[in-house]
């Protein structure tokens, strides 16, 4: 599993740069969306972030309890890295098409 500088599984660190952009735009957001739409997605960045540390330890913890061998554990540690790299492919596409 690719780390980033920080230590971070990457895919962990780009949702949270993601995050970080996400919620300075939501700050210039118009007052009247910022508390509907722009929680929304602040919360939902935030969801996404404790959701694959939630998974990434989850699945450490299977392995650790001896109820996933080390292939499973494995197997499981790519998929969820090649999911986040779509994930990261979509993130990207969506804020050029933002950005545009």
């Amino acid at each position: 599993m690719a780390t980033a500088p920080t230590g971070l599984p990457v895919v962990v660190q780009e949702a949270y740069e993601f995050s970080i952009w996400l919620i300075r735009k939501v700050e210039n957001f118009p007052r009247s969306y910022r508390f509907s739409v722009g929680d929304r997605l602040v919360q939902g960045i935030l969801d996404l972030l404790l959701r694959l540390n939630r998974l990434r330890f989850l699945l450490r913890l299977a392995k650790d309890l001896n109820l996933l061998n080390v292939d499973s554990y494995g197997h499981a540690a790519e998929r969820v890295e090649e999911i986040g790299r779509m994930v990261g492919g979509w993130r990207k596409a969506s804020a050029g098409a933002v950005a545009e």
